[in-house]
């Protein structure tokens, strides 16, 4: 029997991501992918978050943040870096649609870190190859706002214009 993801539950701890254009609020899926939640719940409990920017906005498809690397490097490092360690993927049946969150990673289907995308439409093609984790309950007005940032030719967000995390907790749901 395949997991369907429920609605967020009295006392389930979840992950509020603020931002520079709005809340998001991350469910969790432990049942499909406990490495996958335990890592992002603990960079953000550690505030590894804090300030990264989503470094690549593509319209139809995702936004992606997480790398350390968007605080303080050069653009060309950015989409490069993560915590020092990786996660071994967790594949699942749960479909890539809009609000999903899901793990970045190279080609190597074990390489996945800190990065991580929230599709912005079904992109069908992602089902099965990367790391269904967690999806946006409250805040989906906020990737729309983040989607249709200017960005140039390389799907960058132009640097007036970033998307930045400017505080990632774990928190309770309902929120106070």
């Amino acid at each position: 029997m395949s997991f369907v993801p429920k609605d967020a539950v009295a006392g389930e701890e979840v992950v509020v991501v603020e931002t520079n254009l709005g809340r998001m609020v991350f469910q969790f899926f432990p049942e499909v992918a406990p490495k996958h939640v335990e890592s992002f719940k603990k960079l953000s409990s550690d505030g590894f978050y804090n300030g990264v920017k989503f470094h690549r906005i593509i319209p139809g498809f995702v936004i992606q943040g997480g790398d350390p690397n968007t605080k303080d490097k050069p653009r060309h490092l950015h989409g490069t870096g993560g915590p020092g360690y990786t996660v071994p993927a967790e594949f699942n049946e749960i479909p890539h649609t809009k609000g999903i969150l899901s793990m970045a990673r190279t080609s190597d289907p074990n390489s996945a870190g800190s990065q991580f995308f929230v599709c912005v439409d079904r992109v069908p093609h992602l089902d099965r190859q990367y790391t269904v984790f967690g999806r946006v309950i409250d805040g989906l007005d906020v990737v729309d706002k983040i989607v249709a940032l200017k960005r140039d030719r390389n799907d960058n967000p132009l640097d007036e214009n970033p998307a930045v995390m400017e505080s990632v907790t774990v928190q309770t749901w309902p929120l106070a």
